[in-house]
Order: C-alpha cells, then structure tokens, then sequence
C-alpha cells in the first residue's frame, strides 16, 4: 500500500476494483467529516468511487492536515 512516510505513515492509499481507498486515520476521518459526508467512511478510512471526481483538493487539503498534526495524533 503506497504510503506517505515521514519518520512515521502520514496518509495511506489504494485502489480497489470499485474505489480508491484513503487512510488518513481516525482524527483526520473526524475532523474532516463535514467535506467527507458525501463519501462512505470508516474509522480511519474514506472511499472514493470512480464513479464520482476525484476530490484533489480535499485530498490535498486532508493530507496537508496530517503531515502539519504528524506529532499530535
């Protein structure tokens, strides 16, 4: 599973035959929820269909979020 990794896993993703899967971890699941609700979630996962836009911003932006909080979660 491809990994962002700075001295430990910031952000996790894969792709699936009908998602690609996002593995932010928990705190980021929560403190995203409201740009996540149009996504299924899990405790620390979202998954994004194919059948919808790529969200790059959100991605971006969730991603940005867990390597600047890397030290508090």
């Amino acid at each position: 599973m491809p990994t962002f990794w700075e001295k430990h896993n910031i952000i996790h993703f894969a792709a699936f035959k009908n998602h690609i899967g996002l593995y932010p971890g928990d705190k980021a699941i929560e403190h995203f929820k409201d740009k996540l609700q149009d996504y299924k979630t899990s405790k620390g996962a979202v998954q994004l269909p194919y059948s919808k836009p790529l969200p790059l911003d959100l991605i971006a932006e969730i991603a940005k979020w867990c390597y600047e909080t890397r030290n508090q979660h």
